[in-house]
């Protein structure tokens, strides 16, 4: 068992359990921003692979008591077009990863993640056409975007901020798209021999402190005062990215 653990001393375990206890925090009271702030802080002592596979398996465990629901809910035609269009784009995600090394990598995860808040917080929206080749098109940047930096969930929850669907139905498909796509990833890592043990035993480490942080950042949350979460959210969210620079560490 130690033998399959990342080869992290003490300080970098204590980044990385800070770093999955503040995802879970903020994903808790504001429900997003689990892998806007888990990938830069934890990239830091972490291999790509290592981590997206540990965030991969820690974020398949919370959501599967609401797979059920999700089922009765969600729009099951949507979800196959997004999953055709992320099946398309995953490929070619992962053939990026494996081209650039740790350094390059977290240069792209920051600047990503500082460019998708940037759209957040300017509330741009997208305003074409929702019909089918634009809800396979969101997957495909879904599927591009989570195999190049595990950041599959922002091009699509941007996508559906301009749909008409119910909300339930809205969370629904974005609950079972990301859990496709985790899935995928773990088999594309397969596939390309980068699956590694040390990022499920990771994983499954932190997948109970991130549950009970889930649960933390659950209880702190004020509806009245859910204008003052978010924006504490995207403050915690552009601290992580420029703290995940290499230009600090």
């Amino acid at each position: 068992m130690i033998a399959a653990l990342p080869p992290l001393d003490a300080g970098g375990w204590a980044l990385v359990l800070f770093a999955v206890a503040l995802a879970g925090i903020v994903r808790g009271f504001s429900g997003f921003g689990t892998a806007m702030i888990y990938l830069p802080l934890a990239g830091i002592v972490l291999n790509p692979f290592i981590l997206i596979t540990a965030m991969v398996v820690m974020d398949l465990v919370g959501p599967m008591p609401n797979v059920p629901r999700a089922l009765r809910d969600g729009d099951m035609a949507q979800i196959g077009l997004l999953g055709l269009g992320m099946l398309v784009g995953l490929p070619f995600g992962v053939a990026i990863l494996t081209l650039v090394d740790a350094e390059t990598f977290r240069w792209m995860v920051s600047f990503l993640i500082i460019a998708l808040l940037g759209l957040l917080i300017s509330g741009l929206r997208y305003h074409g056409p929702t019909n089918r080749r634009a809800v396979v098109g969101a997957g495909f940047l879904g599927g591009l975007a989570g195999g190049a930096a595990g950041l599959a969930g922002p091009p699509i929850i941007m996508f559906y901020m301009a749909s008409k669907l119910p909300v339930a139905a809205v969370r629904a498909n974005l609950l079972l798209i990301l859990i496709l796509t985790d899935a995928a990833l773990l088999v594309a890592y397969f596939f390309n021999d980068r699956l590694m043990l040390a990022g499920i035993v990771l994983g499954a480490i932190i997948a109970l402190p991130y549950l009970l942080a889930n649960i933390v950042g659950a209880r702190l949350f004020d509806p009245a005062r859910e204008g003052l979460y978010r924006g504490a959210a995207y403050v915690i969210i552009a601290a992580s990215a420029i703290l995940g620079l290499p230009l600090f560490s």
